[in-house]
């Protein structure tokens, strides 16, 4: 009797954690307002500084090559949007700018661009040209304020004349100003984001620049495949994979452009993330009988289960900062809640209070985690699912999204200022990015098929 009971209990243990998955990893698979972030969110997201005035001048074309005015285009564009994206800047419009393009440092009077209206702290310029083939670019930044001594930053660029070049030495030139203006924190310009493509039947992982630009399709696998991951030195990319025998984490190599070796355990096993070393992964398994969350090293060797507690475990996210926390989303209590404990499995402790919270993502700096929380979450209540920011230390939150759709899966950027998030509205899923304040939230796709997004680590 007590064997029956026992299998009894585990049969029923199985089908709440499918459904739990279902509703946890697999509603995607269905075809604003904005709240002004509380002042420790600001500065623990180095946003609370005030903004620096910068100008953005079109840069001058230097040859007549047909290709020079579409590259420039290409690149004025994406130079401009790189800078206002960043969060650091309150970048004059080019309405209010000088209409003027200087070239080189001898082309520019400065008073022309910290007199009013543009009223310019700093300015961006320089020149581009094509000439066989080759891309040539020139960029400069300078004081606006000092006559004397402008010269902050001055670089070269060549490549291959293509729009894709273009857009390239525009992020990195971009990059180089916010990293110089920015307090030495990298600028995310050159980042990827990965996710979760939608086409007829099957679900593909695919890859796009931050700012939306460039996607393309990494697997072609028939199938089914969630919860992308990309390791931190952006060699190989982790995910959850349906096959003849169920869901397993799979291993893709960006180096040798095909799927590599990796030791998925039996069982419906989900949801992989990375340490930040790049030497270990978290993920979730049941195959104990109930989903647990388990560590192994990168080939899935040396796997050790550090929870085991009744209810499912699922969604594990390191700590980036020092390795040594892993939070997760537990169902042990009833409704799926954010927890926090040792990566060994020592000192649990929950960090949400109710409701139906999910997809957690921990900041660079490991002060905050970002994750999905329906606070009303029941038959009849009001309210949604929205993206929240819970400092770790004094367990205070802030609510980022506002009834704009379902909102889940956010993923910090690797400067601790962004975060990129799904937003799913009549049954049509898309990608959008807000700075960890929660403003300045736009749109990165508009297919209405992309989901659960994972920004590089650099």
């Amino acid at each position: 009797m007590s064997k029956v009971l026992r299998t009894s209990r585990q049969v029923k243990s199985k089908l709440f954690s499918i459904r739990f998955f279902i509703a946890l990893l697999l509603f995607s698979l269905a075809g604003s307002g904005i709240s002004h972030a509380q002042d420790w969110v600001k500065t623990g997201t180095n946003l609370g500084v005030q903004r620096i005035r910068l100008a953005a001048a079109s840069f001058k074309p230097t040859t007549t090559d047909p290709q020079t005015d579409p590259l420039k285009t290409v690149f004025d564009n994406t130079f401009y949007n790189d800078l206002s994206n960043a969060g650091i800047f309150d970048m004059v419009s080019k309405s209010m700018a000088p209409p003027l393009m200087p070239g080189s440092p001898q082309e520019i009077n400065l008073s022309q661009w910290s007199a009013a209206p543009s009223n310019a702290e700093m300015v961006a310029f320089g020149a581009l040209g094509v000439s066989s083939g080759r891309i040539t670019v020139f960029g400069w930044l300078f004081d606006a304020k000092n006559a004397q001594s402008p010269q902050i930053l001055g670089k070269q660029y060549t490549d291959n004349a293509t729009a894709d070049s273009a857009r390239m030495i525009a992020h990195r030139f971009a990059d180089e100003i916010i990293s110089r203006l920015g307090g030495g924190i990298n600028g995310i310009a050159e980042t990827k984001i990965y996710y979760v493509s939608g086409r007829v039947g099957n679900k593909e992982i695919s890859v796009m620049d931050y700012d939306g630009q460039g996607a393309r399709e990494i697997t072609h696998l028939g199938t089914i495949s969630l919860s992308p991951r990309i390791s931190p030195d952006n060699s190989r990319l982790a995910f959850a994979s349906l096959g003849r025998r169920g869901w397993s984490i799979r291993m893709y190599s960006m180096d040798l452009g095909r799927m590599v070796a990796f030791n998925s355990p039996g069982g419906t096993t989900l949801s992989p993330a990375w340490s930040s070393d790049g030497a270990k992964l978290a993920f979730s398994s049941d195959k104990s009988g109930d989903p647990e969350i388990y560590t192994s090293d990168a080939s899935g060797g040396n796997m050790r289960r550090i929870t085991a507690f009744r209810g499912p475990d699922v969604s594990p996210v390191w700590n980036p900062k020092t390795n040594s926390q892993i939070a997760w989303v537990s169902g042990r209590t009833g409704l799926p809640q954010i927890y926090i404990m040792d990566s060994d499995g020592a000192n649990v402790q929950r960090l949400t209070d109710g409701g139906y919270a999910t997809s957690p993502s921990w900041s660079p700096n490991g002060q905050f985690l970002a994750f999905a929380w329906d606070r009303k979450y029941g038959p009849g209540a009001p309210g949604g699912q929205d993206i929240y920011v819970m400092d770790i230390a004094s367990h205070r939150w802030v609510q980022l999204t506002h009834d704009a759709g379902r909102n889940d899966f956010p993923s910090w950027s690797p400067d601790g200022r962004h975060i990129v998030f799904q937003r799913e509205s009549n049954g049509h899923s898309d990608l959008w990015t807000m700075l960890a304040d929660g403003t300045q939230q736009q749109a990165l796709t508009h297919n209405g098929s992309s989901s659960m997004p994972n920004w590089s680590w650099k």
